[in-house]
C-alpha cells in the first residue's frame, strides 16, 4: 500500500528544480550503474538524464487539443505506412513532444511511443523518459495507458527489461484498482513473453529466458540493498510478494520453462533473497519451493537435503543461543516447523536436534513462557527421525530435563504438557539407541556392545526415575516400550 506521503506527492505535483548533470554522470545513470539511481516513481523521476523536463504546453482550448491530435494521427499514419520507418525521425520526435501536450494527446502518445520504439534506437532514451513521465501523470487514464505500453519497451530492447520490471514492481503500490490491474497484467506479459526471436542468451551452460530476467527483477526487491528508503521498499516488497504468491505460483507450470533450468533459477533467486526476509516471507518462499517438481514427491535425497539446509541457514544454527533474543527464537520455531516434513521424507535432522539439545534444553527454564511448549512439541515431532548415533548423544539432555519436570514429591507442581513431549521424545530416542538407557535410568537392554555397561550399578538412577514416573501417573508406573 502506498504511503500517505506518496499519495500527497502525487496530488501536489510540486515541480523539481532543474538538475544539470555531467556527461559522464548521465552515461552512468543511463547504464543503471550510478549509485544514485533508485527508481521511485512516487518521489522522484527515474533514469535522470540531464534536465528535468517541465511542462511547457498548456492546451486549454478544444481547438488546441484538436490540433495536437491531428498532428499525432498524422505522425502515426506516416510511420504506420512507411516501409522504412527509421527514416521518419521527425515524426517520432513529434510523438515524443506530444507527451507535454493535452490529456488526449498524452493518451495517444502513450500508445504510439512503444509501438514504434524499436525503429529509433537513437531516440530510445528520450522515448523511455517521456513515457515514464506519463506513468506519473495525474490523470488515471493516461497512467493506465502508459503502463500498458511498458512491456513493449522490454520486448523490443531487452536491455531495458530489468528496469521496466523494477518500475512495474514499484507501481504495484498503486491505489486505484484499474491501475494496479494494469501493472499486474504488464508484469505477467513480461513473464509470458516468448523467448523465440526476443531474448536468448547463454550464461555458462544455462539458457536465460526472458521470464528468468523478469523474475530476477522482481526478486531484486528482496535484496537488503534494494533501496535507501526502507519504508518505501518494505511496501514494495509486500506487494511483490503478494504478486508472486497470487499470480506467479498458480501459473508456474506455464511460466517456468524450460522447467529444470527455470526451477533451478528461481530456487537460486530465493536462496539469495533469504539474507533479509521476514518470517512470513520465508514461509511463502518455502511453500513455493515445495511446489516445484525439483522438490516434489519424486525429489532426490540431495534436493530434500537442500531444502533442509535452507531452513538451517535461516534458523541461524551457528549462532550462540540467547534466551532474550525473541526474534531468533521465533525464527528458529518457524524454521524447525517448516523442516519437519523434510525430515519425514528422509532428510537429516541432526543439526536441529543437536541445537535443541545443546543450546536450548539446558536453558529451558529461562525461555519465555509462551515459547516453551511449542519448542518441546517441535523437538518431540522430529525425534522419530533421529539416527542411533544422534539419539545416544542427545538422550542425556532429555533425561535431565525430564527429571526436572517429573516431580519427586506430590507437593511439587508439574506441567503435564512438558512431560508428555519429553516422554514422547525419550521413547523414540531410546528405541533408536536402547543400550544408552542403562547408565541413564538402568533400563537394561542387552545388545552385546560395550556401551551396554552391564557390569555397573545404576540402581539409584533406576529408583529415582521410577519414583518420578510413578508420581506423575498416580503411582501407576508407565514404561514406554523400547522396541
Amino acid at each position: 500500500m502506498a504511503t500517505s506521503k506518496g499519495k500527497n506527492d502525487r496530488n501536489s505535483r510540486r515541480p523539481l528544480s532543474v538538475l544539470s548533470l555531467s556527461v559522464s554522470t548521465a552515461e552512468k545513470l543511463l547504464a543503471g550503474t550510478h549509485p544514485a539511481i533508485s527508481i521511485d516513481l512516487r518521489h522522484r523521476r527515474p533514469f535522470l538524464l540531464s534536465v528535468w523536463f517541465e511542462s511547457v504546453m498548456a492546451d486549454t482550448s478544444a481547438a488546441g487539443d484538436s490540433s495536437d491530435l491531428d498532428k499525432l494521427y498524422e505522425y502515426g499514419e506516416q510511420l504506420n505506412e512507411a516501409n522504412d520507418k527509421s527514416l521518419h525521425v521527425e515524426a517520432y520526435k513529434g510523438i515524443i513532444r506530444a507527451t507535454k501536450g493535452s490529456i488526449k494527446a498524452k493518451q495517444l502518445a502513450a500508445q504510439l511511443i512503444p509501438r514504434f520504439f524499436k525503429f529509433f534506437p537513437d531516440l530510445s532514451s528520450d522515448a523511455v523518459y517521456a513515457h515514464l513521465d506519463l506513468c506519473e501523470e495525474e490523470v488515471l487514464g493516461v497512467r493506465v495507458q502508459a503502463i500498458r505500453g511498458l512491456p513493449l519497451f522490454a520486448k523490443d530492447m531487452p536491455d531495458y527489461l530489468g528496469r521496466i520490471v523494477d518500475i512495474l514492481a514499484q507501481l504495484l503500490m498503486a491505489e486505484e484498482n484499474v491501475e494496479r490491474d494494469a501493472v499486474q497484467k504488464a508484469l505477467m506479459s513480461l513473464l509470458k513473453q516468448d523467448a523465440k526471436g526476443v531474448f536468448h542468451k547463454k550464461i555458462g551452460n544455462i539458457v536465460a529466458w526472458h521470464a528468468a530476467e523478469a523474475l530476477t527483477g522482481l526478486f531484486k526487491h528482496f535484496s537488503s540493498q534494494a533501496t535507501t528508503d526502507e519504508v518505501i521498499e518494505e511496501n514494495v516488497r509486500d506487494k511483490v510478494l503478494s504478486f508472486i504468491k497470487e499470480k506467479v505460483f498458480p501459473l508456474k507450470a506455464e511460466l517456468l520453462k524450460p522447467q529444470e533450468h527455470m526451477e533451478r533459477h528461481i530456487t537460486d533467486l530465493i536462496k539469495k533473497s533469504l539474507q533479509d526476509v521476514t518470517s512470513e516471507e520465508f514461509k511463502v518462499f518455502i511453500q513455493f519451493l515445495k511446489s516445484l517438481s525439483l522438490f516434489g514427491d519424486k525429489a532426490s535425497p540431495k534436493n530434500i537435503q537442500e531444502l533442509i539446509e535452507i531452513t538451517e541457514g535461516q534458523a541461524d544454527l551457528d549462532a550462540q543461543f540467547d534466551v532474550s533474543d525473541i526474534d531468533h527464537i521465533e525464527r528458529f520455531q518457524t524454521c524447525i516447523s517448516l523442516a519437519i516434513p523434510f525430515f519425514m521424507r528422509g532428510g537429516s535432522n541432526s543439526k536441529f536436534l543437536h541445537y535443541v539439545a545443546k543450546c536450548i534444553l539446558p536453558v529451558f527454564n529461562k525461555l519465555p513462557e509462551e515459547r516453551k511448549l511449542e519448542i518441546l512439541k517441535n523437538f518431540a515431532e522430529i525425534s522419530p527421525y533421529t539416527t542411533p548415533q544422534d539419539s545416544r548423544q542427545i538422550l542425556p539432555s532429555v533425561v535431565h530435563l525430564l527429571k526436572k519436570h517429573m516431580p519427586g514429591r506430590k507437593t511439587e507442581e508439574m506441567n503435564f504438557s512438558y512431560v508428555e513431549c519429553l516422554l514422547y521424545a525419550f521413547h523414540h530416542l531410546t528405541s533408536k539407541a536402547s543400550n544408552a538407557t542403562n547408565s541413564l535410568c538402568r533400563y537394561k537392554i542387552v545388545t552385546g556392545q560395550p556401551s551396554d555397561r552391564l557390569g555397573e550399578d545404576f540402581s539409584d538412577q533406576y529408583k529415582d526415575f521410577i519414583e518420578r514416573s510413578g508420581m506423575q501417573y498416580g503411582n501407576h508406573v508407565v514404561i514406554f516400550p523400547l522396541r
